[in-house]
């Protein structure tokens, strides 16, 4: 048996359990520095435009994705990831398939660490 340090991409029944939106489901995972988000996110399905303080990675494991950041919108495909610094408008949307995304947020998200639903407390984006 592992010890209480390993986790399995798989395992629904691990992390800190979040419905960011309908068809966006999350695990959380927090550290002392670092904080890792497994996201589901089911076909034809989009997530709010936000912002937060805290620097996000993302790294796209399966399916396909148009990432949204900072009035740009660009399709992406497994394997790909990026980088968004803390305060950039961003967010997500699946066509027909849907996706596994990993995040890495630094410092960890404070709202983040308990279950619940929605992105948090966040600065929300909305364009003219």
């Amino acid at each position: 048996m592992a010890g209480e340090w390993v986790f399995n991409l798989d395992d629904e029944t691990q992390g800190i359990q979040r419905k960011l939106a309908e068809g966006i489901n999350t695990r959380i995972f927090a550290g002392e520095q670092a904080m890792l988000s497994v996201v589901r996110i089911e076909p034809h399905t989009e997530g709010a435009i936000h912002s937060h303080p805290q620097e996000q990675w993302g790294v796209l494991l399966e399916g396909e994705c148009v990432r949204i950041q900072g009035g740009e919108e660009v399709a992406m495909k497994a394997g790909d990831f990026w980088l968004t610094p803390g305060g950039v408008a961003h967010g997500i949307r699946t066509g027909g398939k849907a996706a596994l995304v990993l995040d890495v947020f630094s410092p960890p998200r404070d709202e983040y660490r308990k279950g619940g639903h929605g992105f948090g407390v966040l600065s929300t984006f909305r364009p003219d």
